[in-house]
């Protein structure tokens, strides 16, 4: 499918760009060009809805992973976190609606819930989101807005709770055997957003990590509903 990527200049995007090129005809959104030349690329700010609108023109799905900045001012994070993570996704899902582009994948993070995740146990999706800190906050109302565009517009989105994605390299490096693993390997989480940009069925969450055995997270909603799980293992 023709996909817009916006945000897949960042850490994220670079990790899976590779992967989901294999399958998919991409266009990137971003302030910056990609780190793959090849890749057809708009520069443009999420906020500017005209131009959003001029490169969504033809494609096929939307795939939002844009991030704020992060270590900076407190005023800066909070003007940035809210452009990106909650208006800039609504000026997103509004100019795909526009244009016609029916699907959309928002990257969330299990940031939505409060404090550290491995002091707690995540049943299912259904766990209210509790977060108190700028960025989950603003995830979390980003969520909404996703909500709100299926509820109004009929776009299906689905959210993915992602969990610390790393390369293949840093996964090895940070997972053990003896103890659950959260840090998720980039070819499994580019495997979780073909599956997502595949099911299409309203406002859908879904929280997902390299956990494979499920200490901490249930993540047995992705893999009745994406048919997706983690496949890398730890080796020490």
């Amino acid at each position: 499918m023709n996909l817009f990527i916006i945000g897949a200049s960042g850490r994220v995007g670079t990790l899976v760009t590779p992967f989901l090129k294999e399958q998919h005809t991409i266009r990137v959104y971003d302030m910056k060009p990609p780190a793959d030349p090849t890749l057809d690329y708009w520069a443009g700010d999420i906020n500017d809805y005209e131009t959003l609108k001029a490169a969504m023109t033809g494609m096929d799905a939307l795939l939002y992973m844009a991030m704020n900045v992060m270590h900076v001012d407190e005023l800066t994070e909070a003007h940035s976190s809210f452009d990106v993570n909650v208006k800039g996704v609504y000026f997103a899902l509004k100019a795909a609606h526009a244009v016609g582009i029916p699907h959309a994948v928002y990257c969330s993070s299990m940031s939505v819930y409060d404090g550290a995740l491995e002091t707690r146990y995540f049943f299912d999706e259904a766990m209210t989101p509790d977060a108190r800190g700028l960025y989950g906050f603003t995830k979390r109302l980003g969520e909404e807005v996703c909500y709100n565009a299926w509820a109004n517009d009929g776009l299906s989105v689905n959210a993915l709770r992602m969990c610390f994605p790393v390369s293949r390299e840093k996964y090895l490096e940070q997972a053990r055997v003896d103890k659950p693993s959260l840090p998720t390997d980039a070819e499994d989480v580019a495997r979780l957003m073909a599956a997502a940009l595949a099911y299409r069925n309203g406002f859908q969450a879904f929280q997902t990590s390299g956990d494979y055995a499920n200490k901490i997270l249930n993540m047995a909603k992705a893999k009745r509903l994406l048919g997706w799980e983690p496949l890398a293992r730890p080796v020490q």
